[in-house]
C-alpha cells in the first residue's frame, strides 16, 4: 500500500484543521499543519481572497517542499462596499478581537436598512510552490447583519450573521448544520472532489 501523501495546511487555526483533515480522511493523505513545520504566517497583502490564499499557499509549499493547502475567508456586507472583506479578522484592528469585528460591524450599519452580507471562502491547492494551475475551490454563504448578537456558539462574526434559509445566526445553528451549509463547508467538498479528480 502507498504510504500517504503528505499535504500542509498553511494556517495555524486548530479548528480549520481539524474541520479539513476529517473531510479529506478517505484520500488517504498526511494533513501537517505549517507551525508543525515550523512555517511562519504568510503576508496578505492583497485586496482579493483569491490572491491572499494563493500567497499563503505558495509560501508554505516553497518553505517545507511539499503540496500545500489555503483558504482566504471573511464577510462582505453590501451596504459597506464589501468591507469588511479580507481586512474580515482585523477589521476593528490588529489585535484580532472577534467581540470588538462584531461591535465595530454593528456601529458601522447603525442606521443602515440594508442588512445584506455573505460570507466569502476560497480554497487554494498548489502541488508545489510555482504551480501553475492551482486548485481552486469556493464557497458563498448568504445571510444579513442582525442587529445585535445573538447565541453563544461559532466564532467570527457568526453571532451576527443571520443564514438566509434558517433565520438563526451562525451562533446560534448546531456545529453539524453550521458546517454543512456554510461558505467553508461548501468550499471544503468542492476541493475534495477536486483533489479526488487529481489524484485518479
Amino acid at each position: 500500500m502507498k504510504p500517504p501523501m503528505k499535504l500542509v495546511l498553511a494556517t495555524g487555526n486548530a479548528g480549520k484543521l481539524r474541520e479539513i483533515r476529517q473531510l479529506l480522511q478517505p484520500l488517504n493523505m498526511e494533513i501537517l499543519a505549517q507551525s508543525d513545520l515550523d512555517v511562519t504566517e504568510a503576508e496578505e497583502p492583497f485586496v482579493t481572497f483569491i490572491e491572499n490564499a494563493l500567497a499563503k499557499a505558495r509560501h508554505a509549499s516553497r518553505l517545507t517542499g511539499l503540496p500545500a493547502l489555503a483558504d482566504d475567508s471573511g464577510i462582505c456586507v453590501d451596504a459597506l462596499q464589501g468591507a469588511p472583506g479580507v481586512l474580515s479578522a482585523r477589521y476593528a484592528g490588529e489585535a484580532k478581537s472577534d467581540l470588538h469585528n462584531n461591535l465595530t460591524l454593528l456601529d458601522s450599519l447603525r442606521g443602515e436598512k440594508n442588512r445584506h452580507a455573505h460570507y466569502y471562502c476560497v480554497m487554494v491547492l498548489v502541488r508545489f510552490a510555482d504551480d501553475p494551475q492551482p486548485l481552486i475551490a469556493e464557497g458563498i454563504w448568504p445571510g444579513e447583519i442582525a442587529d445585535q448578537p445573538r447565541g453563544d456558539g461559532g466564532f467570527g462574526y457568526d453571532p451576527i450573521f443571520i443564514d438566509d434559509k434558517t433565520g438563526k445566526t451562525g451562533a446560534e445553528l448546531p456545529l453539524e448544520i453550521k458546517n454543512r451549509i456554510s461558505h467553508r463547508g461548501q468550499a471544503l467538498i468542492r476541493m475534495l472532489h477536486l483533489v479526488e479528480r487529481a489524484l485518479a
